[in-house]
């Protein structure tokens, strides 16, 4: 007998140790199929075999009647993974969701970005912070703020391949980061700025000691690896500083990296490699939020602008 749970388990074992998937994707399959274990622990099923169609499309139902879409897109993307692994050790002799016809418009929710002007006030604001502490501890904070920062915003990576980058991924005499990003994918970025090196740098030499006993190139005041929170509430603490109103996410400075050179008519399909992005579909939100850029070539280039009535 197929006891669902412990199967899970297996899975959730192979996804880590065989596929070797990060942390926030288990654990993100980990709460979707506890969810869908528990739903049918509910229908007293104890057979894999037992789990057909019709179940599969009232769970699914279910979901859509709580979850936002985006939510139970992820949420069947683990289940069906789930099957296909049940599928490729042999444990179902045949998948149900290969009767279902699951689709669904998912909204598109365009990115939110940071005016151009609101980054140039945070840094100016973590520089002048820097200039006016009072403390060495203050100073050193504001130095390593102001290297995040400046690399978020100079390279568009996810907040989680900043927080685990490695002191061998920067390459400063090359101007190069190494970014790890989803899937185990790497790619490497140039960074093209010469302050954004110089404050890097600086860093580096200031921590060096931190950086060489942590092992990571980002360190918190404990000296352990910073976190996506400390990193979220760092642009809090300056955004706050800088009178700021917006609120602004670490993923915010990503999509405003790619939407700035969208407006610079840069082509895509380098964006879509800059992004780290698997599908070109993913990176083509962005052409829904380069409105700038479209209401000036409407503007200047339109034929209608010559018309004499």
């Amino acid at each position: 007998m197929n006891v669902l749970h412990p199967q899970i388990n297996s899975y959730l074992q192979y996804c880590q140790f065989q596929k070797r998937l990060d942390d926030k994707t288990l654990k993100a399959y980990k709460i979707d199929l506890t969810q869908f274990w528990e739903q049918i622990e509910c229908l007293n099923i104890q057979n894999i075999q037992e789990i057909s169609p019709d179940l599969l499309e009232n769970f699914i139902a279910g979901l859509h009647q709580t979850y936002k879409p985006k939510t139970v897109k992820r949420k069947i993307a683990s289940i069906k993974a789930l099957f296909h692994y049940f599928e490729y050790k042999e444990l179902i002799e045949r998948n149900p969701f290969n009767r279902l016809q699951i689709k669904f418009r998912e909204p598109v929710i365009l990115p939110k970005t940071i005016p151009l002007h609101m980054i140039e006030k945070i840094l100016v604001t973590i520089y002048t912070y820097r200039k006016e502490a009072k403390t060495d501890y203050q100073r050193r904070n504001a130095l390593r703020d102001a290297a995040v920062i400046e690399l978020l915003f100079a390279t568009g990576m996810r907040i989680s391949e900043l927080c685990s980058l490695k002191p061998m991924d920067i390459n400063l005499y090359e101007s190069t980061v190494l970014i790890y990003g989803k899937g185990a994918k790497e790619r490497r970025l140039q960074i093209g700025n010469d302050d954004v090196i110089q404050i890097l740098k600086e860093y580096k030499s200031d921590y060096e000691n931190e950086i060489s006993h942590c092992r990571y190139f980002f360190v918190n005041q404990s000296g352990n690896a910073l976190s996506d929170q400390a990193v979220r509430r760092m642009i809090n603490k300056y955004t706050a500083l800088a009178a700021i109103d917006l609120h602004i996410t670490p993923h915010m400075f990503r999509h405003t990296f790619a939407t700035s050179l969208l407006e610079a008519d840069v082509d895509i399909r380098y964006i879509q490699e800059m992004l780290g992005h698997s599908s070109i579909n993913v990176t083509e939100i962005y052409t829904h939020v380069a409105l700038a850029k479209q209401r000036d070539i409407l503007t200047t280039k339109h034929p209608r602008k010559d018309f004499c009535v």
